[in-house]
């Protein structure tokens, strides 16, 4: 039966405007048996082998048959409740990571400000582990609204302007999804909050993916110069993760290069990885951007970024990700839960 809709649907053309467009059906199915709990299970069952079937190129049948793929996309699928209700109880936390700057030992550098999931039982949940499931139903844009309305006008504006008096930061990083940069709302939103903020614009650097921007480079190029004009600045985070052309960097109005903590981890003892951060840095400096090196997590490492000529470096060497507090140290901004393990 499922087959048959699958080629039912296959057969069918769709007309419009003089064009005919072809339809296919991605079907989930499982089994409804004594080891089934409840009909919800069963349709999350069949809606996680159905995302299943769509990853394995659509326009076939899966069959919830309990292995790995299947798990993993029920393990996501559960993941969407229990961030929606995070997100109408306000059990997110603003986190920060200082960056260094190596050209300037007298230099105040930046922070990123990272995103923390604080689930039920108190556990603090770092962005791997939730974000592949915001990201696939739909949940970023609303995430996104969170995190820029906490800081820039909510309950973490003073602390994210008391942290960077304290360390007189040049600006602060703000990750921003493709999701939310895709969404006409969002953006009216984030520049109804640029112009409500008492933080001054020019120190807030936004982040966008290097895959994000390759991916839809028209429109990326077209809200960073909408948000320029606040006089934010832009990052190119993830940059050599898929090892895109140069050339569309030349047309893009960013102002950092975050090189790929993937290269940087290694840089010591792998040479390909060397030449690559190597090369990353130097066209970055060809083309008059600021390169920042993720994931720096030994002084071996720190000091062949150094020797490179890196400009900064972020990672456990320099400072391991804390809460975001107006009181550094104070005790009632720490979390009181275990920290699941996982990238920044």
């Amino acid at each position: 039966l499922a087959e048959s809709l699958c080629e039912a649907v296959a057969r069918y053309r769709f007309g419009w405007n003089g064009r005919s467009f072809e339809v296919t059906a991605s079907v989930g199915l499982c089994a409804i048996d004594g080891d089934t709990v409840s009909a919800e299970d069963a349709l999350s069952s069949a809606d996680a082998a159905c995302y299943v079937a769509k990853d394995q190129g659509r326009n076939r049948v899966q069959l919830y048959f309990g292995g790995a793929a299947c798990k993993g996309k029920r393990r996501e699928m559960e993941w969407v409740s229990r961030l929606q209700k995070a997100l109408d109880e306000d059990r997110f936390q603003i986190w920060h990571q200082h960056i260094l700057d190596l050209k300037d030992a007298a230099g105040a550098g930046h922070f990123e400000v990272l995103l923390r999931f604080i689930d039920e039982d108190g556990t603090v949940v770092v962005p791997g582990q939730f974000f592949p499931a915001a990201e696939r139903y739909g949940l970023m844009p609303a995430i996104d609204r969170w995190v820029i309305r906490q800081l820039l006008f909510g309950g973490h504006c003073e602390r994210l302007q008391a942290e960077m008096a304290r360390t007189s930061a040049t600006h602060c990083a703000i990750n921003l999804s493709g999701a939310s940069l895709n969404d006409d709302k969002f953006l009216e939103f984030l520049e109804d909050a640029l112009r409500r903020t008492p933080i001054a614009c020019h120190t807030l650097c936004f982040e966008i993916t290097e895959t994000v921007a390759v991916n839809n480079f028209e429109r990326i190029r077209e809200v960073m110069l909408s948000l320029k004009q606040f006089g934010c600045r832009f990052s190119l985070d993830d940059f050599g993760s898929g090892m895109s052309s140069f050339s569309y960097l030349k047309n893009l109005p960013v102002d950092y290069l975050k090189i790929d903590g993937a290269l940087v981890r290694n840089i010591v003892e792998d040479t390909a990885d060397f030449a690559m951060v190597e090369a990353i840095n130097r066209v970055g400096g060809a083309l008059g951007l600021k390169t920042v090196a993720e994931f720096v997590e030994t002084e071996a490492a720190l000091q062949r970024l150094r020797d490179i000529g890196v400009d900064y470096a972020q990672g456990y060497v320099i400072h391991r990700p804390e809460p975001l507090s107006a009181n550094p140290g104070a005790e009632h901004d720490r979390p009181s839960g275990r920290i699941q393990s996982g990238p920044f």
